[in-house]
Parts: C-alpha cells; sequence; structure tokens
C-alpha cells in the first residue's frame, strides 16, 4: 500500500522545485532556511504551485481590517515572472530573497516592475495610482482614519512629479531608481510597503 500511497502523491505534486542546491545558489538563503521555507510552502500549498485565490486568501488574513485582494493582485502578478497565472515555489523563493537580503538596487529594481503592471517597462501616474490605492485599501481605514478620499492620488502626484526627471509623463527604471535614492522620503514610504510584504 506504501507504493500506491507514493504514486498517489505523485500524480498531485504538481510542482517540485528544482533541487535545493540550485536554488541555494540563485538566492541568498541557505540550504536550512529553504528548506524551512519550503515545508511553510508545501503547508500552504500542497500542490507545489500557488493560484491567485490562494494568494489572496493567504493575504486576507495579515489585513483584516482592510481589503487587501487589490494588491494581492499586483503583487501576484509581480511573484509570477513566466505570467502563467501561478507562482511555484521558486518564483516565491527568489522574490523573498530579493525583498528580504537584496541590494538595494535589486529591491528597487523589484519595486519598480511590482507598480509597472502592463510590464512595459516604463511606469505612469494611473499605474502608480492604482497600487497606491491598493495599499491604502488593505491597510485599511483603521490604519489612515484621517485620509482624505483623493490622499492616493496627492500621493503619488508628489511622488510623480520627483521621479519623472525629464518630464516626459512617466518613470523609467533610472529615474525610479535614482529618485529613491536620492530623496529619503520615497524611500521611507516604499520601506513601508516593502514591510506589507
Amino acid at each position: 500500500s506504501d507504493k500506491i500511497e507514493d504514486e498517489l502523491e505523485m500524480t498531485t505534486v504538481c510542482h517540485r522545485p528544482e533541487g535545493l542546491e540550485q536554488l541555494e545558489a540563485q538566492t541568498n538563503f541557505t540550504k536550512r532556511e529553504l528548506q524551512v521555507l519550503y515545508r511553510g510552502f508545501k503547508n500552504e500549498c500542497p500542490s507545489g504551485v500557488v493560484n491567485e485565490e490562494t494568494f489572496k486568501q493567504i493575504y486576507a488574513q495579515f489585513f483584516p481590517h482592510g481589503d487587501a485582494s487589490m494588491y494581492a493582485h499586483y503583487l501576484f502578478n509581480a511573484f509570477d515572472t513566466a505570467q502563467n497565472g501561478s507562482v511555484k515555489f521558486e518564483d516565491f523563493v527568489m522574490a523573498l530573497s530579493i525583498l528580504l537580503r537584496g541590494t538595494v538596487h535589486e529591491k528597487l529594481r523589484w519595486t519598480f516592475n511590482l507598480y509597472d503592471i502592463n510590464k512595459d517597462g516604463f511606469i505612469n501616474k494611473e499605474e502608480m495610482t492604482d497600487i497606491v490605492k491598493a495599499i491604502y485599501d488593505m491597510m485599511g481605514k483603521y490604519t489612515y482614519p484621517v485620509l482624505k478620499e483623493d490622499a492616493p492620488r496627492q500621493h503619488v502626484e508628489v511622488f510623480f512629479q520627483k521621479m519623472d526627471k525629464n518630464k516626459d509623463g512617466v518613470v523609467t527604471l533610472d529615474e525610479f531608481i535614482e529618485s529613491c535614492q536620492e530623496d529619503d522620503n520615497i524611500m521611507r514610504s516604499l520601506q513601508l510597503f516593502e514591510n506589507v510584504m
């Protein structure tokens, strides 16, 4: 019966990660940390992959006072590097490695990708507004009781003006990185978003 059980498990496990050695080489985690992360991942997602619905459910638990579904949607897209609607353990660990242990440059590049919703290599004002709105929604009324309806828009107005160096209406990766590194306020707000991870 063991053999049957093994075979059953083989058919239900849709995805096994590539060797942990390889992941250890590609990330800033030790093998031990990867094992712990994998165990947790498998616990939440026995099939070895996460779809957007599961991702939203996991996120909802962290932010009971707000609506995290929109932010989880954008975050899922940033994690789903293959853009195929599912996040494998590798995708998850790569992103986590950057966000927790990456250089400032790597973190900013990842954040840029999160904000670049349509993946055209630029951030426009609508994209930035959508993300900031999603973050405000997720944090919920309790976190920002005094915020006006248009707070996210004003927030973006200020950021965007600082970031769009050549005033062409879009922010490039270079502009983004440069602005974040020279402005502590921007960096701090992004840091805040990073804690949202």
